[in-house]
């Protein structure tokens, strides 16, 4: 049984519900047409379930380790300022979801929500580099025993909507869900300068899973 996210339950049963009345309709007509349509939204609708799939990854890997935020490929790995929550220069890992990956993203330490902010704009592609500054985005920033990271997940082309789970002053466990983009999109991840990173651009990464830099 596949667990799924709850914001994609309603995609799920309308895709289901178009598919059953696909085969009917074939059933009933006995077209080849209509049975080419109902085989074609058939796999849609098993892509709409693997695109909502949750699975389950709540388990801690520790504390002096940082965990990646969301399923997918690193795009990049640079320094660059983050003065809003960090407070100066960070090194950021950029992790691109494509539409065949998981889409709920994970803390990738175990700490307190101490910082959230929503930005409304664009919906370009997510894996430029403006997009870190030009896209939709929400910005949620962790104060662990280590020191402090910020996840920013961007909206991408098709992406419409970021879910963020937790509001400041939550506790948070490492793995924990943080919430979901849906559709094409992106995560970037900001830590201290120093913080020992363990990633590349073109590594593939599991939320909660793959270990992406090590505290110094």
């Amino acid at each position: 049984m596949i667990r799924t996210a709850p914001e994609g339950r309603w995609f799920i049963a309308g895709a289901w519900a178009i598919a059953i009345a696909l085969v009917i309709v074939a059933v009933r007509a006995g077209s080849t047409l209509w049975w080419i349509l109902a085989a074609v939204w058939l796999g849609i609708s098993v892509w709409v379930v693997a695109f909502f799939r949750d699975p389950e990854r709540a388990w801690s890997i520790g504390e002096g380790l940082v965990v990646a935020p969301a399923d997918g490929k690193v795009v990049g790995v640079l320094e660059t300022d983050e003065p809003a929550f960090l407070g100066g220069r960070t090194v950021r890992i950029s992790i691109f979801m494509n539409v065949f990956d998981c889409h709920v993203n994970r803390c990738p330490v175990g700490g307190t929500v101490a910082y959230r902010h929503y930005n409304h704009g664009k919906f370009g592609h997510a894996g430029a580099e403006k997009s870190s500054l030009d896209n939709e985005q929400s910005s949620v920033g962790v104060t662990a025993a280590r020191g402090k990271v910020l996840v920013r997940q961007i909206a991408g082309l098709i992406a419409r909507r970021i879910v963020t789970d937790h509001e400041v002053g939550s506790a948070v466990r490492q793995a924990q869900r943080l919430g979901m983009i849906r559709f094409g999109s992106r995560v970037d991840l900001f830590l201290p300068v120093g913080t020992r990173t363990l990633v590349r651009t073109g590594d593939r990464t599991l939320a909660g899973v793959t270990v992406v830099a090590e505290w110094s």
